[in-house]
């Protein structure tokens, strides 16, 4: 059997769940699942079982069993792992059996067509030494009081768990790279606390199955790896041991740890939010194999340990984000009391810099620039402005290391290396600037983190894992504490309410102008006209289609699709002129106001988009529906827009999620519409409402981009507001604010 080749140009794709190979503590065998033909068994059968690897292949797994237990008939081991194949084999691991008088685990899997038996080594005494001490272990990390201490606590307790010589808690940072940021060794290790570790240290195929086989055991760097030898039948076709727990492992990764000094390494993935948090790394300096039950209990610590990082850094975030939020808020409060907008974001407390963790910010609005703190100056922040006009199309600009893309920022990076930019208008030049000052930071580094190249005999490079790991220091300039995710959604949440509060302004203004006003509705006219004049001819277009159809049984394929596709197009036109002309109605029909009971028309909506959509598994949860007062038909349209998409774009997460929820404050009453989607990137910022705007996520799912644009300008009508809070992969948060009666 042959497998690719690895060198420096595909490091990062080598095949590490096909590599041919198992470790030598272990042997494994694969059959296939109905015939249980052995048609996969590693080369070292003979060390473990005293029978020929080749001669097996063919045979059953009875056959196996049988010859193997020859003096002990009664063996049923086939029988259980046929059973296990229906019954499930998590609820079977692992079998305990006897090869040439010792001890092993027979741990199952599947692999495609194949059920997979891999046998390792085991004691008889281990169980009951687990059961007490894992229970302890749970107990003191979760009384940690920080994250920091859960973490400590968790390589403390692993430590004991396991009995390595070094337990590191490592986390992976956004880039890629990862950092020790708790740590536990033997006494005479000098510690690794706090060093950085390149992004290549561990590719991105490694990473992928870290998410899938939660531990991992190397039991000895030294000891030979034992090939797998298979049927002719399968000579090219490499068993898949993505859930094997003794696959091999590459010989980059096996050099990468002998040039550390270590002997055995075992690790524990850390998962938050689905991704890969960390891991729990630990090293030993000698050879030392871990049980699979052991490996089981420290996977349990590590799930606990994942869930209260997801838990703790979720409620940090919540904490922040509403601090955040309720200094947003006490300005737009201040603004609508005083109907000024530079009055409340410029004054002696300096409310506007409690909307992030800024030290300095700018307000560029009809055409005067105000500081708050100790801002760059008047002429370095119009620098920025013309900067951000030139080539930023984003309502919301951010960047921690702003010298590296406007090199003018080098004269004032102790003040503004980090920059959040807040479009007001971009046509008018108007912004809110958040700046951060610099933080000149000493990266430590475990070695040098650039992968050196070395030659081989024929003197051509090839990946050579780094030698030296001796601390590297990287002095960092020019950067700024980075912008979090609270911080983000407060100033896009904050530049929705400011918007909000200038259109109310606008408001006034536009009265007195009653010639924009009759141009407007000409326009508006226009438009309703020609939609209007469409749907005759597209009608026919679709009639004659249908009617050659009909008519001409003798068509070919090629043509009867012609046809149904200019049916299908006919109906897709059809259908946006419709919303076209909806999205033009709004502006001309009067409101007709009421008191409208929320309940009732929520539940009917959310009933029929559920029966349309046929989203049977759909997890909708309905909390709090105070009353709103506003046009009944045009305010069920926005409900009906914004739960239809929420369903829409969950329905292939599992389960879909939608939570509607509305809340009554002092002078507002707010509704949430929440759903766990595709998410939207919030540097799109407003452009979603805009008419026949998409995103380029959602093109997979039906829609004509005008459904946001109508209830962006119903709400408007309402003198209401919009806003959302989303992040892709992970759903979307949309708001909606009415006055109250």
């Amino acid at each position: 059997m042959s497998y690719p080749v690895v060198n420096l140009t595909n490091c990062d794709k080598e095949p590490i769940h096909i590599l041919g190979k198992v470790q030598a503590h272990g042997l494994l065998i694969a059959a296939d699942r109905i015939s249980f033909e052995i048609a996969y068994i590693s080369e070292n059968c003979k060390d473990f079982t005293g029978l020929d690897a080749a001669p097996l292949l063919g045979h059953t797994l009875s056959y196996f069993f049988d010859t193997l237990y020859k003096d002990n008939p009664d063996q049923t081991y086939a029988q259980v792992i046929r059973f296990g194949l229906t019954q499930g084999l998590d609820n079977l691991n692992p079998i305990k059996l006897q090869l040439k008088g010792k001890l092993f685990h027979l741990i199952l899997h599947t692999s495609d067509r194949f059920i997979v038996l891999e046998f390792e080594p085991t004691s008889p005494d281990v169980d009951s030494q687990l059961q007490q001490l894992v229970g302890s272990s749970l107990t003191q990390i979760l009384e940690g009081s920080t994250l920091q201490e859960t973490l400590q606590r968790a390589a403390r307790q692993i430590k004991e768990l396991i009995r390595y010589d070094r337990v590191m808690i490592y986390k992976f940072w956004e880039d890629g790279h990862g950092e020790v940021v708790a740590e536990e060794q033997a006494e005479g290790f000098e510690p690794f606390m706090g060093l950085h570790y390149p992004a290549s240290d561990i590719p991105r195929q490694a990473r992928e199955l870290y998410k899938i086989n939660l531990t991992r055991i190397i039991a000895d760097v030294d000891s030979e790896p034992s090939g797998i030898i298979t049927t002719p039948d399968d000579k090219d076709k490499p068993l898949d041991l993505t859930h094997s727990t003794i696959r091999a492992v590459s010989a980059i990764h096996i050099q990468y740890l002998k040039n550390m000094g270590v002997q055995a390494s075992f690790s524990v993935s850390l998962i938050a939010n689905d991704e890969l948090w960390g891991l729990i790394a630990c090293h030993n300096y000698t050879p030392r194999f871990i049980d699979y039950k052991a490996r089981q209990h420290a996977k349990l610590i590590g799930q606990v340990l994942s869930s209260s990082i997801q838990y703790r850094e979720g409620q940090e975030d919540r904490e922040e984000s509403q601090a955040f939020r309720n200094a947003s808020d006490d300005i737009i409060r201040r603004m609508q009391k005083d109907w000024s907008l530079v009055d409340a974001v410029i004054n002696q407390k300096n409310f506007l810099l409690r909307i992030t963790n800024a030290t300095s910010a700018a307000l560029i609005f009809e055409g005067k620039i105000y500081r708050v703190g100790d801002a760059p100056s008047e002429e370095q922040i119009q620098g920025i402005v013309e900067w951000l006009q030139s080539g930023n199309k984003r309502n919301l600009y951010h960047t921690n290391h702003l010298t590296a893309l406007y090199s003018p920022a080098d004269a004032f990076r102790d003040k503004g290396s980090g920059l959040l930019a807040c479009a007001i208008s971009k046509e008018l030049g108007e912004y809110i600037l958040f700046f951060k000052p610099e933080i000149i930071t000493t990266v430590k580094w475990a070695g040098n983190p650039e992968k050196p190249l070395a030659t081989d005999d024929s003197g051509a490079l090839v990946l050579s894992p780094r030698r030296s790991f001796e601390v590297w220091s990287q002095q960092v300039e020019g950067t700024s504490e980075k912008w979090s995710k609270a911080e983000l959604n407060a100033v896009f949440k904050f530049r929705e309410d400011l918007v909000h509060f200038i259109n109310l302004k606008a408001n006034e203004i536009r009265k007195l102008n009653e010639k924009l006003k009759e141009a407007y509705d000409e326009l508006d006219t226009f438009s309703f006209t020609i939609s209007h004049d469409l749907k005759t001819p597209i009608a026919s277009i679709k009639n004659y289609a249908e009617i050659m159809l009909e008519d001409n049984a003798q068509l070919d394929e090629q043509n009867k699709h012609f046809l149904n596709r200019i049916i299908i197009s006919a109906d897709k036109m059809n259908t946006l002129i419709r919303e076209v002309l909806e999205y033009s109605r709004v502006s001309r029909t009067m409101l007709q106001k009421q008191r409208i009971e929320m309940e009732p028309v929520i539940r009917e909506i959310t009933s029929e988009l559920v029966a349309a959509y046929k989203v049977h598994n759909l997890d909708l949860t309905i909390n709090g529906t105070p009353g709103i007062l506003g046009d009944r038909v045009m305010l069920t349209q926005v409900f009906t827009n914004l739960l239809s998409n929420a369903i829409k774009y969950s329905s292939r997460s599992k389960p879909p999620k939608v939570t509607i929820e509305g809340k009554e404050e002092e002078t507002q009453v707010i509704y949430s519409i929440r759903d766990n989607g595709v998410g939207i990137d919030m540097n799109y910022g407003g452009h979603i409402f805009e008419l026949f705007k998409r995103m380029d996520n959602v093109k997979e799912y039906e829609g004509s981009g005008v459904g946001l644009a109508i209830v962006k300008r119903i709400m408007e009508k309402h003198n209401a507001r919009i806003w959302y809070e989303s992040e892709p992969g992970t759903g979307t948060i949309f708001y909606l604010s009415f006055e109250k009666d």
